[in-house]
């Protein structure tokens, strides 16, 4: 892949793939467009890019009744379904600027799948450009037996490596990317996902407030390099710490994790895609709302 000027500037830009390129490359039998989507009805189904395969966040990258990611097997088989290998280039793309297909990159990464990108701009710049939609259904792909790595424990976060992290504040950094309402504790969940609140509003004692939308463009494309650096290094967030992020189920904060591990270098970031629906809801753990400190006794 070609890696134009405007993006040549990140520490990884082979993990962006451009809207020309994608163009010339949509009956690339070595690629797969994937369109991850948490309402496939009000995205996917009214047009998607040629050949892009649907891939539901609800369902096929969670688990239905654990409140986890998909297991190896789920995702060998999601992989398997599509045609695709580990040599298979997979683009991804979605609704809600990407934040669910940075989460789906994740999880891929997590079950090291190496080969992926992330279209730059999503479904939002594409459309704006006036590039192809279709609604017809991608072709069918001969089932593979796809085969992922062990798990790559090194980009996730559980609850106990937060409350460690909480111990070790001297190496270790939190960044809540979500709104400064809901850091606060004004509100506990986006408006737009009224069903999925916590207990409790505020966040994590320490952690810095940088909203996932202050990485992005107007247009839904990625800042600069030195827009990023200069955003995260003006809060402390720099690559000589231990990142931790999270948001309220995971999936801002992988695009932040994307931006920081990929876009900008940073060595050690882990996504906690328990977030604040896990902490904000689990006993015996502190949180703060505003400038007030609750510590349990």
């Amino acid at each position: 892949m070609t890696i134009n000027a405007s993006v040549s500037s990140y520490a990884h830009p082979e993990v962006l793939a451009e809207r020309e390129w994608l163009e010339k490359n949509l009956k690339n039998p070595n690629i797969r467009i994937l369109e991850i989507d948490y309402d496939p009805d009000y995205a996917y189904k009214q047009g998607h890019i040629p050949g892009a395969h649907l891939i539901w966040w609800k369902k096929d990258i969670n688990d239905p009744i654990r409140r986890d990611i998909i297991s190896k097997q789920r995702f060998e088989q999601l992989l398997s379904n599509i045609g695709a290998t580990p040599e298979t280039e997979l683009v991804l793309y979605g609704d809600f600027n990407s934040w669910f297909a940075a989460f789906a990159f994740w999880v891929f990464q997590y079950y090291g799948h190496k080969k992926i990108t992330i279209l730059d701009g999503g479904r939002k710049k594409w459309q704006a450009e006036n590039r192809e939609f279709t609604t017809e259904e991608p072709p069918q792909r001969a089932p593979s037996k796809y085969i992922a790595t062990p798990q790559n424990e090194g980009i996730r976060a559980y609850l106990q490596d937060v409350r460690r992290g909480l111990e070790r504040l001297e190496e270790t950094v939190l960044v809540d990317v979500r709104s400064p309402k809901e850091f606060d504790g004004k509100i506990t969940t986006a408006p737009e996902y009224p069903t999925e609140q916590a207990q409790r509003g505020g966040h994590i004692p320490s952690a810095k407030n940088i909203p996932w939308g202050d990485t992005v463009n107007e247009d839904g494309t990625f800042k600069s390099f030195e827009e990023l650096q200069s955003l995260y290094k003006s809060k402390g967030i720099t690559p000589d710490k231990q990142i931790i992020t999270y948001c309220r189920i995971g999936e801002r904060s992988a695009h932040t994790w994307f931006v920081l591990k990929y876009l900008l270098g940073y060595p050690s970031v882990r996504n906690y895609d328990g977030s604040w629906t896990e902490w904000g809801n689990a006993i015996g753990v502190p949180i703060e709302k505003s400038d007030t400190l609750f510590w349990p006794d």
